[in-house]
């Protein structure tokens, strides 16, 4: 017997809840803000793959400095041309999905629609927090075998199968540094104390840190910015320290949207605060850093430009599925993307280094 079933989409409406769903997501993403389509932002997003003579790549460029000092006067100028040194960044991409099934008795339309409504929602909140963590692990040099406190990840996780799970790095030589305290060293994590507490001194040290070895600036009207990324606890003590509190001013969010939800911008830092920084609280004693692997720490993030490349391609599918004689139904969505820390071979210093993103380690009072 055929029936009639109001309550099925049709090709145009899933193609709806599909973006819907994936605007959803994107906007409750943390990393949205830092997200554009140019160099300009922390997080370069494209949406297109390029052809290339070994086929259709994940592909966005990183493009050095000039290095020479071209010609005066009226001495020759072409064959004197300096090539642009560009590297390419390939980023791998893979499909992520996860499903919601109901326990029963969905004939009734408006029942199927608030299930839809429902599962729409949630299926959002896991993909934002999904690529959040992702995002966060992918920029400290951290596995997708761990959790961003340090625990592992749930045995049935398969993100460290992803394809660009093999691309993470751990932070390079001269991007990954410690604060004793005092002075910027090359980190050590088992050598951390509980002096090692971040202060003014360590923002301001920061950021000649950055500019002096060319991480990649974020402009807006005509100022230089980093972003500077730390725990909640982080920004608790530096606003305890009377030089950061003298210091810190406010921010215009209609200028950049760098600026959105920031907790104010000091020493040319704009700074932010997620519980996702990188820290080792979900670690046992013996298993945190220190030399008797007692002290809690975390790992503060600078950003400059272009410090990650995200391939977005495209709106994740929904699927829906019934069971049961009708009588149940499922949910199905899928996004494919991939995301890649690009390393650079810096100019200045002539060694692979991380183009936009330096580490600092420090204790973490909790």
């Amino acid at each position: 017997m055929a029936t009639t079933n109001f309550a099925k989409l049709t090709e145009q409406e899933i193609l709806i809840w599909s973006r819907d769903l994936w605007k959803e997501a994107r906007d409750n993403s943390y990393w949205t803000r830092f997200t554009g389509s140019k160099g300009n932002t922390p997080i370069h997003r494209f949406t297109e793959l390029t052809k290339t003579k070994k086929g259709t790549k994940a592909i966005f460029q990183l493009v050095g400095d000039l290095s020479e000092d071209g010609v005066i006067n009226d001495s020759q100028r072409e064959g004197n041309e300096e090539a642009m040194v560009n590297q390419t960044q390939e980023v791998q991409i893979d499909l992520v999905t996860h499903s919601v099934r109901n326990e029963g008795q969905m004939a009734d339309q408006s029942t199927v629609i608030n299930f839809r409504e429902t599962a729409k929602d949630k299926l959002a909140h896991w993909l934002s927090n999904r690529v959040d963590r992702l995002m966060f692990l992918t920029a400290s040099g951290i596995g997708y075998n761990k959790m961003t406190d340090g625990r592992d990840a749930p045995t049935n996780s398969p993100f460290a199968s992803l394809s660009f799970a093999d691309d993470i790095t751990a932070p390079s030589a001269k991007r990954s540094l410690m604060f004793d305290g005092t002075n910027l060293l090359t980190s050590n994590t088992a050598s951390i104390t509980n002096a090692y507490i971040p202060s003014y001194e360590m923002l301001t040290k920061l950021k000649a840190y950055a500019k002096t070895h060319y991480i990649k600036p974020i402009m807006s009207g005509g100022k230089e910015y980093y972003i500077l990324l730390v725990r909640p606890e982080t920004y608790a003590i530096l606003k305890r320290d009377p030089d950061v509190k003298n210091a810190l001013s406010g921010v215009d969010v209609k200028e950049n949207p760098i600026f959105t939800g920031a907790l104010g911008q000091i020493a040319g830092f704009v700074v932010h605060e997620h519980n996702y920084v990188y820290n080792t609280t979900g670690l046992g004693a013996g298993s945190k850093w220190g030399a008797g692997g007692n002290v809690e720490g975390t790992r503060t993030l600078v950003l400059g430009g272009q410090a990650m490349g995200v391939c977005d391609l495209g709106n994740p599918s929904w699927v829906e599925k019934k069971f049961d004689y009708d009588s149940k139904i499922g949910i199905n969505v899928s996004k494919m993307f991939g995301i890649k820390k690009p390393v650079f071979k810096n100019l200045y210093e002539g060694t692979e280094e991380d183009f936009g993103i330096v580490t600092v380690d420090h204790f973490l009072p909790l």
